[in-house]
């Protein structure tokens, strides 16, 4: 009889549902020197990449399963390797590429009567719509998915959409919709007891007290999310957290210590290909310059913060950028 640890497939999901994602892509990496994989493991070690943000080599897999799911006639592979490739598009700003994946997937998952996968498609468009900056359907759809993921007690797609929630309430001004909705997150995150979404949903609520004044506080979640991400290896999720560090040092008027912060995150975000956090590390980088005097600089990160707004659509960040500039 086959156990989970002679069996690849076993092994590796076990690991992903654990939040170990790096010895998951590694275990992946071991499978495949030895042999052609199957359309699944090759998913698996997809969403293994896509989590340490290896984003090209996600990618890559997942294009790969796709094209075996079908040549095989698997319509539920097809529906999970095209999320996973929608997420990868979001991730990498490609946006048309990301909603064409995730509207198949939802078909599919209609379908084949898949719930939680319909949830999961929902939940990215509504993503998808949020960075387009339309709040309204983002918050329609985030809702559809929350109440299905309740309804099917997944509470790590309840912290997810909960998080997500909240990042949508916050750009709209509603911080006290915004808080809850974080709040929601942190407690279903808690629960799962993944590092990483931890990491994630913590950071939320962090950005959320800086948006509030509450520093002090601010700056306690920062050190707990830190430590979350260090404990998960997740270099993403540290770089947001020193994003949103950065945020915070900037209402303390330490603009040094911001701009060492977000140039730090900056970094990760351009090695990664992640261009919605560089835009907003631009937007930080830029407020920065421009208190210390650096003109030249503080243009240089505006029109690049601008530009890539601008390129993913995101036209609810730029205008709130833009009034921030102007009123200061």
């Amino acid at each position: 009889m086959t156990t989970p640890s002679d069996d690849p497939l076993q092994r590796l999901s076990a690991l992903l549902e654990t939040g170990r994602f790096q010895e998951a892509l590694d275990g992946f990496l071991v499978e495949a020197a030895a042999g052609a994989p199957r359309p699944s493991l090759l998913l698996l070690g997809a969403t293994a990449a896509t989590r340490v943000g290896t984003l090209p080599l996600g990618a890559s897999l997942a294009t790969a399963a796709l094209e075996q799911f079908r040549a095989r006639g698997d319509a539920d592979g097809r529906m999970r390797a095209l999320n996973l490739l929608g997420v990868i598009s979001f991730e990498r700003g490609r946006l048309p590429e990301a909603e064409a994946a995730f509207a198949e997937a939802l078909e599919l998952a209609r379908q084949l009567h898949d719930t939680l996968m319909a949830s999961r498609a929902s939940n990215n468009l509504a993503s998808a719509a949020h960075l387009q900056s339309r709040p309204h359907l983002a918050l329609t759809l985030y809702r559809q998915a929350l109440l299905e993921y309740q309804r099917l007690g997944d509470r790590r797609g309840a912290a997810e959409t909960y998080h997500n929630l909240g990042l949508v309430f916050r750009l709209l001004g509603e911080l006290n919709e915004a808080e809850s909705a974080s709040g929601q997150a942190m407690r279903h995150a808690e629960l799962v007891g993944e590092r990483s979404l931890m990491a994630l949903a913590v950071t939320g609520h962090a950005e959320i007290s800086v948006e509030r004044g509450e520093l002090g506080l601010a700056g306690q979640e920062l050190d707990r999310a830190a430590r979350l991400a260090a404990a998960a290896a997740d270099e993403v999720g540290a770089a947001e957290v020193g994003r949103v560090r950065a945020l915070a040092a900037l209402r303390l008027g330490d603009c040094e210590a911001a701009r060492s912060a977000v140039e730090s995150a900056a970094d990760v975000a351009t090695r990664y290909g992640i261009p919605l956090m560089q835009a907003e590390c631009a937007v930080v980088a830029a407020h920065a310059a421009r208190r210390l005097g650096l003109a030249e600089e503080a243009e240089r990160q505006r029109a690049a913060a601008t530009a890539a707004f601008t390129r993913l659509g995101a036209t609810g960040f730029l205008q709130r950028f833009e009034q921030e500039w102007a009123e200061l």
